[in-house]
Parts: structure tokens; C-alpha cells; sequence
């Protein structure tokens, strides 16, 4: 599968996931009706409504902050797939994928409820408890593997010398 076909795939398919989960957790599970539900021992659904970005962080309690947020999120999403229809490796176009398909399903999100719907709390972070989605997951690992991909995949890809590798480039004076 070339990589903007496998991009395009992992971003449909964390999108649907997302939706789907939140789907079942708000009309199913009707989990904001509920108290928290403990899981596992590290494991807790707790209803949250997030109307700011990552972590909580600029909350938007005005319709021009919300619509901003939906409209940054699509055009974050649209250079995502620009970058991704010109991506040449399949690491890359995987975290693209799962950059976008996390962007679209938070960006919904915002359009239809006015927040963000985050529910899973791990309990292994006691000093900072995280409450979050499948896009918010999706959007975490697709930076880590643009890190990973920039670090690692893409020297060898354009044929330099792997990072740390220590051989200097034939194209300096050093």
C-alpha cells in the first residue's frame, strides 16, 4: 500500500474508532449520567468535557473560541494531508494518519457537543491525572512516531548517515 493510501486508512480508521467510542460511552454507557466507573485498579471511565486544547490548557467558553478551535483543528488537519499526499515513508504516514483522524474526531467533537469528550483516566499517573479520548491517544502517538521518523527512518531514507553515526556529511569541509 503506498503511503498517502495508508495514511488516508489510519486516519479513517482512528476517526471511526474515536467516534465510536465516545458514541457508546455518551448514548450507550450514558456515562455523564453516571458516577466515575472504576475499570481495573489503574483503570477509571470518568465523564470530562474538555473546551480548551491538550491537557485542559486555553478553555473556550465563547462560540468564537469553540468555532476557532473546530476551524484550526480542520486546517491543521488539511496541511496534515497535504504533507502526507507528498509523505515517502510508511512510518510518517502512519503518524500523519493519526494525527489527522485525531484532529477530525476532536474537531467533531467541539462542532456537536461544543467540547471535547474525554472519559479515560489512568491511575498510573497519580501526580498528573490525564483524563482523555482515542484522538487524544492517536494525536500523542503520531508525534512520538513523527519524532521517531525524524530521529531514526528518515537519514536513511534520503541517504545520509544515520543520526549519531558520527560520519560527517561528503558535501562539509570538516
Amino acid at each position: 500500500m503506498r503511503p498517502p493510501v495508508l495514511g488516508a486508512v489510519v486516519a479513517a480508521l482512528v476517526f471511526f474508532a474515536d467516534q465510536a467510542s465516545k458514541a457508546w460511552i455518551l448514548y450507550v454507557l450514558r456515562l455523564p449520567e453516571r458516577t466515575p466507573l472504576r475499570v481495573g485498579p489503574l483503570f477509571e471511565l470518568v465523564m470530562v468535557w474538555n473546551r480548551g486544547i491538550s491537557y485542559g490548557l486555553f478553555q473556550q467558553e465563547q462560540a468564537w473560541g469553540r468555532w476557532g478551535l473546530v476551524v484550526f483543528s480542520i486546517v491543521a488537519a488539511i496541511g496534515l494531508s497535504v504533507w502526507l499526499a507528498r509523505g515517502t515513508g510508511r512510518v510518517l504516514a502512519i503518524a500523519l494518519g493519526l494525527l489527522i483522524g485525531g484532529a477530525l474526531g476532536n474537531a467533531v467533537d467541539r462542532a456537536h457537543y461544543g467540547a471535547v469528550a474525554d472519559f479515560v483516566l489512568l491511575h498510573w499517573i497519580p501526580v498528573f491525572p490525564y483524563v482523555f479520548n482515542v484522538a487524544d491517544s492517536a494525536i500523542v502517538a503520531g508525534v512520538a512516531l513523527i519524532l521517531y521518523d525524524s530521529l531514526f527512518i528518515e537519514g536513511r531514507r534520503s541517504g545520509g548517515p544515520p543520526p549519531g553515526s558520527g560520519r560527517a556529511d561528503p558535501g562539509t569541509n570538516s
